[in-house]
């Protein structure tokens, strides 16, 4: 199987890095990048592999510099961050700027919900009972705020930069065909 990989998905790459290498940095707990990344790798790459392939490298890469957490929570992290790229491809289908704030929201939600529920069945902070899982929930929203301004800033920081840098390599071209021209 050969892929091959055009300019803009270099960018993608490298914007893709920049925000992986930012979850190593000094940050509150759960501001990260990775469902941004998600989201935006479902957006601009046509390869379904790379869609997948490329969060969760950067994910995986990450986790083995930070450290391996209980398996069965790591599953339900990278599977969130999985349903983020499927986001993506909503965004892709639906590309604006409000429907980009709405796909990193649903994205924290449903990272909030499955990751928690994770934590809840396999570990052992909580009592398996209804009043556990309530509890388990309750004190995860200090995390869930810090998800949702992640994925909002993240999200709006790389899609911003990507948009921003293409207008101006598209005004720069456009500037040297008309210096062709006269």
């Amino acid at each position: 199987m050969k892929i091959k990989i055009k300019k803009e998905e270099i960018l993608a790459i490298i914007l893709i890095i920049f925000a992986a290498i930012s979850r190593l940095l000094p940050h509150p707990a759960n501001f990260a990048p990775i469902a941004a990344v998600g989201i935006f790798s479902a957006f601009v790459f046509k390869n379904n592999y790379l869609k997948f392939i490329v969060p969760m490298v950067a994910m995986l890469i990450s986790d083995a510099l930070i450290g391996f957490y209980t398996p069965f929570v790591m599953i339900s992290v990278y599977g969130s961050f999985a349903i983020a790229v499927l986001l993506g491809n909503y965004l892709k289908r639906h590309a604006s700027i409000l429907n980009g704030a709405g796909v990193a929201l649903l994205s924290s939600i449903e990272f909030f919900v499955v990751t928690n529920l994770a934590v809840f069945l396999f570990t052992p902070q909580y009592d398996k009972s209804w009043q556990g899982l309530i509890n388990c929930y309750f004190y995860a929203i200090p995390f869930f705020r810090n998800t949702i301004l992640g994925d909002l800033f993240y999200t709006g920081v790389i899609f911003g930069l990507y948009f921003g840098i293409k207008y101006i390599f598209a005004l720069y071209k456009k500037s040297k065909m008309i210096s062709r021209t006269n």
